[in-house]
């Protein structure tokens, strides 16, 4: 696809492992032109269709795409690429996944990571950014990219970072990684301000009376979880503020995951969003006031994505907060990207 003239001037950009397309908007927010992406999950793909349609779009695996045909695709040559951009998918080094055993888990998805690395060896853009949940900082995997990208003469920087102090009302700690042959990378300065639940989503309609269709799919609950939602105190409430009758007996049997049930406080960051981010037992995803818990349309604001992104509400909830939880908050992106841009 051919872009205008003002797209040709700008750093071209390609995303790995795109996902609902996050990532992509993330790099338009910093200056790039984004030729092309990856993705194999059919309704990731055609969200991000929606959304970017001028990206040439690899509707594929990963490992079964041939670099050479996405440079003669997109008129790139060899080492002529700005940025290679992508996370690979992290589900085999989270948090919950690890937590009580070897910081290696054994997930076929982890080794995704090595067609990122013959990614950059194919195409040797001049700078990349790998973005990654904080526990692949520790894997082998992660040692032996950082190692392979220095002896192909880059210079690398990465840290574990708070997405909160990037512009995102959101607490979520990501590894971010970023590589460059063409200049000595320096990560992004954190905002001067903090963006806060309330400056997010206070000011939308309620479902009740929005014409916005992720913003008004009818959640389903027993009368019972109804009345304990309504007893959660308002702004930042917590199941534990509940009289002991009125606890369930699954918490009182455990001293873990205090969050559930929990109302989010305007004044504070989010939790991080999850593809859970749509079910009170998951996490702190009840609204500050409201008896319910945040809607698709609200997590994907708290993610960092403009009110008029676009996601097809026939996908189901589920598979739509799914994309949600897993996309790459674009202020986020964004801050890093300019860093790349910027360095000298």
């Amino acid at each position: 696809m051919k872009g205008s003239r003002q797209d040709m001037q700008k750093p071209t950009a390609i995303d790995l492992f795109s996902g609902c397309g996050g990532l992509t908007l993330g790099l338009k927010y910093a200056g790039y032109n984004v030729l092309g992406a990856v993705e194999v999950a059919p309704k990731a793909q055609q969200t991000y269709k929606m959304n970017h349609p001028e990206v040439r779009l690899y509707e594929s695996d990963i490992r079964d795409i041939s670099t050479s045909t996405i440079l003669a695709d997109t008129g790139i040559n060899y080492g002529d690429l700005d940025l290679l951009a992508g996370c690979p998918p992290c589900q085999g080094f989270s948090r919950l996944r690890t937590r009580n055993r070897l910081n290696s888990v054994d997930d076929p998805r982890n080794d995704l990571i090595l067609q990122f690395q013959r990614y950059v060896e194919e195409l040797l853009p001049k700078n990349v950014m790998m973005e990654n949940v904080p526990a692949l900082a520790k894997d082998p995997r992660f040692k032996q990219l950082i190692s392979h990208l220095e002896s192909l003469g880059y210079n690398t920087i990465f840290e574990v970072a708070d997405a909160a102090n990037f512009g995102v009302a959101q607490r979520r700690k990501r590894l971010i990684l970023l590589a460059s042959r063409v200049g000595v990378p320096k990560l992004a300065e954190k905002s001067k301000k903090r963006l806060f639940v309330r400056d997010v989503i206070s000011h939308i309609d309620a479902p009740t009376v929005s014409s916005d269709v992720i913003h008004t799919i009818p959640e389903k609950r027993s009368d019972a979880v109804k009345r304990l939602i309504a007893l959660i105190p308002k702004d930042g409430g917590s199941r534990a503020q509940l009289p002991l009758e009125y606890q369930l007996a699954c918490h009182l049997r455990s001293d873990g995951f205090r969050d559930v049930y929990g109302r989010m406080a305007w004044d504070d960051v989010s939790p991080t969003i999850t593809s859970g981010c749509i079910n009170p037992s998951k996490g702190r995803f009840l609204h500050p006031e409201e008896n319910r818990t945040i809607t698709l349309r609200e997590a994907s604001l708290l993610q960092g994505f403009p009110v008029e992104y676009r996601f097809d509400a026939t996908h189901g909830k589920e598979a739509i907060a799914l994309m949600i939880g897993n996309a790459l908050p674009p202020p986020f992106i964004m801050a890093h990207a300019l860093a790349l841009r910027a360095q000298k």
